[in-house]
């Protein structure tokens, strides 16, 4: 039996938990979990998560640790758990920024660091997250993380250094891609067309092109002719996109996500 521990049971961790929860690895591991916030804890019990009394005891339990909390409270659980961290402890932090080094000089030399940037739909089972390792971390060590990661979505590798760059790439473009779906409803409320039917046809309009981004074979350009009858509507709206500044607008849009993600590196 594996000992999987996280640090913060919030919508982030919690969907990481269910997500092994309800795969054919529950059999293997065993959940604690450990957050500030008690009331949380409650609806753990269903995943038959052990609940602990503090950080330090779900590191000193656990060969998997999950710091599945905010880069602002990184600081004071490091300080925490520095103490019960071991060379084997394999530590997990969705901390956007935060770099596998800082986390080794506050608890140990050469620790065992898997940096992860994962999204909110995991809570749906439909994740998408980038992974990436410390040099000390064993391919078996990676391979049950990533497993874990695969429980609820789908995962990627990429090199570390790159870490902080992949953040607005899935880990805060739902939000982007929720303000965007959130001006085409608006736009269906100003002519009158009923805002959930608008919602609803969006949202599969969504999905559809997202499968057809993966699954068609056609690059994106080709994607956008495909829709795109010379003298059409589509044209017509395509063009006011781009007078508007949309591809300048998004690129704007992640470079300040990653500056930001430099800011609240350590």
């Amino acid at each position: 039996m594996i000992n999987v521990g996280f640090i913060g049971a919030g919508n982030m961790g919690y969907a990481i938990m269910k997500g092994i929860a309800g795969s054919k690895m529950s059999k293997d591991i065993q959940l604690y979990a450990f957050d500030k916030y008690a009331p949380i804890l409650d609806r753990l019990d269903e995943l038959g998560t052990v609940k602990c009394s503090g950080c330090a005891e779900v590191v000193e339990k656990s060969e998997y640790v999950f710091l599945a909390i905010k880069p602002q409270q990184l600081d004071e659980v490091l300080d925490e758990i520095a103490s019960a961290v071991t060379k084997d402890t394999v530590i997990v932090s969705i901390c956007a920024g935060i770099t596998d080094d800082y986390i080794a000089s506050k608890t140990v030399a050469g620790a065992k660091v898997v940096l992860v940037m994962p999204n909110t739909p995991l809570l749906l089972g439909e994740g998408a997250t980038a992974l990436s390792r410390s040099d000390s971390v064993t391919d078996e060590e990676f391979e049950l993380v990533c497993n874990i990661f695969g429980s609820c979505g789908m995962y990627a590798v990429i090199s570390k250094d790159k870490m902080k760059e992949i953040i607005a790439i899935n880990g805060s473009s739902p939000a982007f891609i929720y303000l965007y779906a959130q001006a085409f409803v608006e736009y269906a409320k100003s002519v009158d067309i009923d805002e959930t039917v608008a919602r609803d046809l969006f949202a599969k309009s969504l999905i559809g092109s997202a499968k057809m981004i993966t699954d068609s074979g056609k690059s994106l350009d080709e994607l956008i002719e495909m829709v795109s009858s010379k003298g059409g509507t589509t044209i017509a709206g395509l063009e006011k996109l781009r007078e508007g500044g949309l591809p300048k607008a998004v690129e704007d849009c992640c470079k300040a996500c990653t500056k930001r993600a430099y800011e609240l590196s350590k």
